[in-house]
């Protein structure tokens, strides 16, 4: 959790990560478990993240971590996924957990479970599959409560590796992985810009912080760690995609 963080802060970066841990917690690596709603393309894309980049780059400064995903055949509803994850890090280790609108009707309860054991939430509405569209393209307009027919329409039609991405199969095998690489820094562009598309109108991209509350932890405060208002409603963010924060935690894009 945020108190005992095994990470070291990367100070490039505008937006702070998390603060260094005590000394008397360093390891060599930093170590996150994260939470997925979903049963395979999240896990998948974690497994990507490790492989990839969880080695650390000394070149560029950026320490070596890993990602333990959580998860369970079936999946996961919001507020279950956050147990899941707190319970499996048992308390030694920084905590995040993956969720998406879907047809879910626990997200404010999982918000709250969130902030009362410091996890960090990454929530894409309406799915976890506008993050890994937006590595290929921009995207935007409300797509309603639970449709993600759109952004998997566009997905299929991004890059050929896609092009059968749908249930049974969306897993996220070497071409999907391989399709992705070197584009990290667009997604992250991509997902900022749609907070300052808000249409709560004060939410901005800049207000974005990875610091500690100041004001003691809510669900709100935890809420509005992306850059929207404290007063916009989870719910109402449509489209939108918190997962970029994962990956600046992580310095693997710098903003």
């Amino acid at each position: 959790m945020s108190g005992r963080r095994r990470s070291k802060k990367d100070g490039a970066s505008t937006l702070m990560p998390p603060q260094a841990p005590p000394s008397q917690y360093s390891r060599r690596e930093r170590v996150l478990y994260v939470g997925c709603e979903g049963e395979v393309t999240e896990y998948d894309y974690l497994c990507y993240l490790n492989k990839e980049f969880g080695s650390g780059d000394s070149e560029t400064g950026r320490p070596p971590f890993t990602i333990v995903p959580v998860r369970k055949t079936d999946g996961l509803t919001p507020s279950r996924a956050v147990r899941a994850v707190v319970d499996a890090a048992q308390g030694e280790d920084e905590t995040w957990v993956l969720f998406d609108r879907d047809s879910h009707h626990d997200i404010p309860e999982a918000y709250k479970a969130a902030a009362d054991a410091d996890t960090e939430v990454c929530f894409s509405h309406p799915s976890f599959e506008l993050w890994l569209l937006l590595h290929f393209q921009p995207f935007g307009g409300a797509q309603g409560a639970a449709k993600n027919t759109h952004v998997l329409e566009k997905l299929r039609k991004a890059d050929p590796a896609y092009k059968r991405f749908d249930k049974p199969d969306k897993s996220l095998g070497a071409p999907r992985a391989k399709a992705l690489k070197d584009k990290e820094k667009a997604a992250v562009q991509h997902a900022r810009a749609l907070v300052g598309q808000c249409e709560h109108g004060s939410c901005k991209p800049a207000n974005a912080t990875f610091e500690a509350p100041k004001h003691g932890r809510s669900a709100k405060e935890r809420a509005a760690r992306s850059g929207h208002a404290k007063n916009c409603e989870v719910l109402s963010r449509d489209p939108s995609t918190d997962v970029w924060r994962l990956l600046v935690s992580l310095g693997i894009v710098k903003v």
